[in-house]
Protein backbone atom coordinates (compact mmCIF):
# COMPACT_ATOMS: atom_id res chain seq x y z
CA UNK A 1 0.00 0.00 0.00
CA UNK A 2 2.72 2.64 1.07
CA UNK A 3 4.46 1.81 -2.41
CA UNK A 4 1.29 2.21 -4.63
CA UNK A 5 1.18 5.61 -2.40
CA UNK A 6 4.50 6.98 -3.63
CA UNK A 7 3.48 5.71 -7.23
CA UNK A 8 0.30 7.75 -7.10
CA UNK A 9 2.16 10.90 -5.84
CA UNK A 10 4.77 10.62 -8.36
CA UNK A 11 2.69 10.46 -11.02
CA UNK A 12 0.59 13.14 -9.88
CA UNK A 13 4.02 15.16 -10.13
CA UNK A 14 4.75 14.50 -13.40
CA UNK A 15 1.18 15.36 -14.52
CA UNK A 16 1.53 18.39 -12.93
CA UNK A 17 4.78 19.29 -14.34
CA UNK A 18 3.63 18.19 -17.76
CA UNK A 19 0.66 20.56 -17.78
CA UNK A 20 2.10 23.82 -15.94
CA UNK A 21 4.01 24.86 -19.43
CA UNK A 22 0.55 24.44 -21.20
CA UNK A 23 -1.34 26.15 -18.39
CA UNK A 24 1.13 28.96 -18.19
CA UNK A 25 -0.43 32.69 -19.02
CA UNK A 26 0.50 33.64 -22.79
CA UNK A 27 1.83 36.99 -24.50
CA UNK A 28 -1.60 36.50 -26.26
CA UNK A 29 -3.72 36.33 -23.15
CA UNK A 30 -1.92 39.03 -21.71
CA UNK A 31 -2.56 41.24 -25.01
CA UNK A 32 -6.31 40.44 -25.17
CA UNK A 33 -6.83 40.75 -21.73
CA UNK A 34 -5.04 44.27 -21.53
CA UNK A 35 -6.05 45.61 -24.83
CA UNK A 36 -2.42 46.23 -25.76
CA UNK A 37 0.52 44.81 -27.69
CA UNK A 38 3.54 46.55 -26.89
CA UNK A 39 6.34 46.06 -29.93
CA UNK A 40 10.06 46.57 -28.70
CA UNK A 41 11.39 48.54 -31.67
CA UNK A 42 14.76 50.76 -31.78
CA UNK A 43 13.57 53.17 -34.24
CA UNK A 44 16.90 53.57 -36.04
CA UNK A 45 17.13 51.61 -38.75
CA UNK A 46 15.70 53.02 -41.86
CA UNK A 47 13.00 52.53 -44.21
CA UNK A 48 12.03 49.61 -41.35
CA UNK A 49 11.71 51.99 -38.18
CA UNK A 50 12.39 55.64 -37.85
CA UNK A 51 11.90 57.23 -35.13
CA UNK A 52 10.80 61.29 -34.86
CA UNK A 53 12.33 63.00 -31.67
CA UNK A 54 10.34 65.85 -31.98
CA UNK A 55 6.82 63.39 -32.22
CA UNK A 56 8.44 60.85 -30.48
CA UNK A 57 6.27 58.51 -33.30
CA UNK A 58 8.11 55.85 -35.54
CA UNK A 59 7.15 55.73 -39.28
CA UNK A 60 8.84 52.58 -41.38
CA UNK A 61 8.34 49.10 -42.60
CA UNK A 62 7.92 47.55 -39.21
CA UNK A 63 5.92 49.68 -37.85
CA UNK A 64 3.21 49.41 -41.17
CA UNK A 65 3.49 45.25 -40.17
CA UNK A 66 2.57 45.90 -36.04
CA UNK A 67 -0.07 48.36 -36.82
CA UNK A 68 -2.15 45.61 -39.25
CA UNK A 69 -0.92 43.04 -36.59
CA UNK A 70 -2.95 44.97 -33.46
CA UNK A 71 -5.45 45.41 -35.89
CA UNK A 72 -5.57 42.20 -36.76
CA UNK A 73 -5.93 41.60 -33.08
CA UNK A 74 -8.11 44.30 -31.98
CA UNK A 75 -6.12 45.52 -29.61
CA UNK A 76 -3.88 48.87 -29.21
CA UNK A 77 -0.44 49.45 -30.53
CA UNK A 78 2.44 50.17 -28.12
CA UNK A 79 5.61 50.69 -29.44
CA UNK A 80 8.30 50.01 -26.03
CA UNK A 81 12.16 51.83 -27.23
CA UNK A 82 14.91 50.02 -27.27
CA UNK A 83 18.42 49.53 -28.63
CA UNK A 84 20.19 46.19 -30.45
CA UNK A 85 22.00 45.43 -27.29
CA UNK A 86 19.24 44.74 -24.93
CA UNK A 87 16.94 44.13 -27.75
CA UNK A 88 16.77 40.13 -26.94
CA UNK A 89 17.02 40.53 -23.06
CA UNK A 90 14.01 43.13 -23.53
CA UNK A 91 11.63 40.17 -25.00
CA UNK A 92 12.90 37.80 -22.45
CA UNK A 93 12.02 40.03 -19.53
CA UNK A 94 8.95 40.91 -21.38
CA UNK A 95 9.18 44.39 -21.26
CA UNK A 96 7.10 43.53 -24.52
CA UNK A 97 5.52 40.82 -26.63
CA UNK A 98 7.52 40.82 -29.32
CA UNK A 99 9.76 43.26 -31.62
CA UNK A 100 10.42 44.56 -35.08
CA UNK A 101 12.34 42.98 -37.65
CA UNK A 102 15.51 41.15 -36.63
CA UNK A 103 17.99 39.20 -38.24
CA UNK A 104 18.00 35.69 -37.44
CA UNK A 105 21.14 34.43 -35.60
CA UNK A 106 22.31 31.37 -33.68
CA UNK A 107 23.61 33.83 -30.50
CA UNK A 108 19.80 35.32 -30.39
CA UNK A 109 18.34 31.97 -30.32
CA UNK A 110 19.73 30.13 -27.70
CA UNK A 111 17.52 32.87 -25.73
CA UNK A 112 14.99 34.32 -27.47
CA UNK A 113 11.96 32.86 -30.38
CA UNK A 114 11.61 33.57 -33.82
CA UNK A 115 8.41 34.19 -36.26
CA UNK A 116 8.09 32.90 -39.27
CA UNK A 117 10.37 34.74 -41.61
CA UNK A 118 8.53 37.82 -43.71
CA UNK A 119 11.34 39.34 -45.73
CA UNK A 120 15.66 38.97 -46.35
CA UNK A 121 18.15 41.13 -46.29
CA UNK A 122 21.79 40.89 -47.54
CA UNK A 123 24.55 42.78 -46.52
CA UNK A 124 27.21 45.27 -48.33
CA UNK A 125 30.19 47.93 -47.82
CA UNK A 126 29.55 51.60 -48.26
CA UNK A 127 32.55 54.34 -47.91
CA UNK A 128 32.33 57.73 -48.94
CA UNK A 129 32.83 59.41 -52.60
CA UNK A 130 36.00 60.66 -51.70
CA UNK A 131 37.43 57.49 -50.53
CA UNK A 132 35.92 55.22 -53.39
CA UNK A 133 39.03 54.83 -55.10
CA UNK A 134 40.64 52.66 -52.47
CA UNK A 135 37.95 49.98 -52.70
CA UNK A 136 37.24 47.41 -55.05
CA UNK A 137 36.09 43.69 -53.22
CA UNK A 138 35.68 42.72 -49.85
CA UNK A 139 39.62 41.96 -49.62
CA UNK A 140 40.02 45.83 -49.93
CA UNK A 141 38.47 46.29 -46.95
CA UNK A 142 40.60 43.73 -45.03
CA UNK A 143 43.64 45.93 -44.34
CA UNK A 144 45.70 48.40 -41.37
CA UNK A 145 44.91 51.29 -42.65
CA UNK A 146 40.97 50.96 -43.25
CA UNK A 147 38.83 51.79 -40.22
CA UNK A 148 35.84 50.29 -40.27
CA UNK A 149 32.46 51.07 -38.32
CA UNK A 150 29.59 49.31 -37.11
CA UNK A 151 27.00 49.71 -33.72
CA UNK A 152 27.39 47.85 -30.83
CA UNK A 153 25.43 44.89 -30.20
CA UNK A 154 24.21 44.72 -33.99
CA UNK A 155 25.13 41.62 -36.03
CA UNK A 156 26.98 44.17 -38.10
CA UNK A 157 29.69 44.16 -35.32
CA UNK A 158 29.72 40.46 -34.96
CA UNK A 159 30.35 40.17 -39.30
CA UNK A 160 32.29 43.14 -38.67
CA UNK A 161 35.03 41.68 -36.53
CA UNK A 162 35.21 37.90 -38.67
CA UNK A 163 35.63 39.82 -42.19
CA UNK A 164 37.76 42.38 -41.38
CA UNK A 165 40.39 41.22 -38.66
CA UNK A 166 43.08 43.11 -40.04
CA UNK A 167 41.25 46.49 -40.33
CA UNK A 168 41.03 48.77 -37.47
CA UNK A 169 37.35 48.45 -35.53
CA UNK A 170 35.45 51.30 -34.59
CA UNK A 171 32.27 50.52 -32.54
CA UNK A 172 29.95 53.20 -31.55
CA UNK A 173 26.43 52.67 -29.38
CA UNK A 174 23.04 53.68 -30.63
CA UNK A 175 21.74 55.75 -30.66
CA UNK A 176 25.50 56.31 -33.00
CA UNK A 177 25.54 54.83 -36.62
CA UNK A 178 28.30 53.12 -37.85
CA UNK A 179 27.41 54.87 -41.18
CA UNK A 180 27.23 58.45 -39.54
CA UNK A 181 31.41 57.90 -38.30
CA UNK A 182 31.89 57.17 -42.07
CA UNK A 183 30.08 60.02 -43.08
CA UNK A 184 32.19 62.34 -40.35
CA UNK A 185 35.52 61.16 -41.95
CA UNK A 186 36.30 59.43 -38.60
CA UNK A 187 36.07 56.11 -40.68
CA UNK A 188 36.23 54.86 -43.87
CA UNK A 189 33.79 51.56 -44.13
CA UNK A 190 30.77 50.41 -43.01
CA UNK A 191 28.63 47.53 -43.57
CA UNK A 192 24.81 47.36 -43.55
CA UNK A 193 21.71 45.60 -45.16
CA UNK A 194 20.66 46.06 -48.66
CA UNK A 195 17.63 47.71 -47.05
CA UNK A 196 18.86 50.42 -44.95
CA UNK A 197 21.85 51.17 -47.99
CA UNK A 198 18.99 51.91 -50.58
CA UNK A 199 17.63 54.52 -47.99
CA UNK A 200 20.92 55.89 -47.38
CA UNK A 201 22.24 56.35 -51.19
CA UNK A 202 19.19 58.29 -51.64
CA UNK A 203 19.41 60.17 -48.21
CA UNK A 204 23.14 61.19 -48.93
CA UNK A 205 24.42 61.56 -52.23
CA UNK A 206 28.07 61.14 -51.11
CA UNK A 207 27.87 58.27 -50.18
CA UNK A 208 28.51 55.16 -52.36
CA UNK A 209 28.26 51.13 -52.43
CA UNK A 210 31.43 49.52 -52.72
CA UNK A 211 31.75 47.02 -55.98
CA UNK A 212 31.55 43.74 -54.69
CA UNK A 213 31.16 40.10 -56.52
CA UNK A 214 28.18 39.11 -54.27
CA UNK A 215 26.95 40.23 -51.41
CA UNK A 216 27.32 38.50 -48.32
CA UNK A 217 25.35 36.66 -45.59
CA UNK A 218 22.00 36.47 -47.15
CA UNK A 219 19.64 36.32 -43.86
CA UNK A 220 16.07 35.99 -43.14
CA UNK A 221 14.48 38.28 -41.20
CA UNK A 222 11.86 38.04 -38.31
CA UNK A 223 10.14 38.63 -35.00
CA UNK A 224 11.21 38.13 -31.92
CA UNK A 225 9.04 36.38 -29.22
CA UNK A 226 9.26 34.99 -25.93
CA UNK A 227 11.10 31.51 -26.53
CA UNK A 228 8.88 29.31 -24.57
CA UNK A 229 5.33 31.04 -25.84
CA UNK A 230 3.96 28.20 -28.27
CA UNK A 231 1.22 29.48 -28.34
CA UNK A 232 1.86 32.98 -29.01
CA UNK A 233 4.77 31.67 -31.47
CA UNK A 234 1.76 30.11 -33.69
CA UNK A 235 -0.51 32.86 -33.70
CA UNK A 236 1.59 35.04 -35.04
CA UNK A 237 2.90 32.39 -37.53
CA UNK A 238 -0.78 31.78 -38.71
CA UNK A 239 -0.73 35.31 -39.00
CA UNK A 240 2.32 35.99 -41.16
CA UNK A 241 1.27 33.09 -43.71
CA UNK A 242 -2.25 34.58 -43.99
CA UNK A 243 -1.21 38.08 -44.77
CA UNK A 244 1.39 36.35 -46.87
CA UNK A 245 -1.68 34.90 -48.84
CA UNK A 246 -3.12 38.21 -48.86
CA UNK A 247 -0.22 40.23 -50.25
CA UNK A 248 0.30 41.99 -47.33
CA UNK A 249 3.63 42.00 -46.83
CA UNK A 250 4.42 42.17 -50.50
CA UNK A 251 2.25 45.75 -50.84
CA UNK A 252 3.95 46.94 -47.34
CA UNK A 253 7.80 46.00 -49.17
CA UNK A 254 6.65 47.81 -52.27
CA UNK A 255 5.41 51.06 -50.31
CA UNK A 256 8.96 51.21 -48.31
CA UNK A 257 11.01 50.68 -52.19
CA UNK A 258 12.08 46.86 -50.67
Amino acid sequence: MRLMKRLGLALACITFAMAGPANAQSALNDILSNGVLKIGTTGDWNPMSVRDPATNSYKGYDIDVMTQLAADLGVELEFVPTDWKTLVNGVVAGNYHATGSASISPSRLKAAGYSHSYISVEILPFTTDDKAARFSGWDSINKGDVKVATTLGTTFEKSVREWFPDSEITVVEAPARGFQEVLSGRSDVFITSNIEGSTLLTKFPNLRQIGVSTARAPTPIAMLLPQDDQVWINYINSWIELKKTQGFFEATAAKWGL
